[in-house]
């Protein structure tokens, strides 16, 4: 019986064993697709997952190539979790300098005094769009306008908060 066999019918030992053969297979291929800090993290997932999965797993088809696998989706997945990481936390010497707290606060009121003198359907559109990020389209709908309307609305009201500002 060979050890994908063994580990497709839920055999401990064939886990064991697959780690000790397998594993620096898989350290290498994930150290080549994660930065080093993660390898360990990834290698560790992938045997976690080859055990979760192993009803799956058809033996046929080869153990080598379907634990590579696993690795190679796993390293994605990583990267992909840490390139949103980085894009939600800047690095603060790249910030640039912190904003004096009572200039922010003048320019929310000036915001906020320039949005009060608009029309309602403009103010409605650029709050729409501005503070509760919805896409134009979203916009039309929830307004049950035409898409054509909230674009002219919107390019207006921010027209003339530009002079109000």
């Amino acid at each position: 019986m060979t050890l994908g066999d063994r580990i497709a019918q839920g055999d401990e030992t064939a886990l064991t064993e697959c780690y000790a053969t397998l594993g620096p297979l898989v350290r290498h291929h994930v150290a080549r697709l994660v930065p080093g800090h993660a390898v360990d993290d990834v290698v560790q997932i992938v045997f976690l997952e080859l055990w979760r999965a192993r009803r799956r797993f058809d033996p046929s088809r080869g153990l080598t190539p379907w634990v590579l696998s696993i690795a190679r989706r796993r390293a994605i997945d990583r990267l992909r979790s840490e390139a949103r990481h980085y894009r939600r936390a800047a690095p603060l010497e790249e910030a640039g300098p912190i904003p004096d707290a009572a200039l922010a606060v003048d320019a929310a009121c000036d915001v906020r005094e320039a949005l009060a003198v608009l029309p309602l359907a403009q103010r409605q559109a650029i709050v729409l769009a501005h503070f509760e990020q919805l896409t134009q389209r979203e916009i039309a709908d929830r307004l049950n306008v035409p898409l054509g309307t909230v674009k002219a609305r919107t390019s207006r009201g921010l027209r003339r908060m530009r002079e109000l500002l």
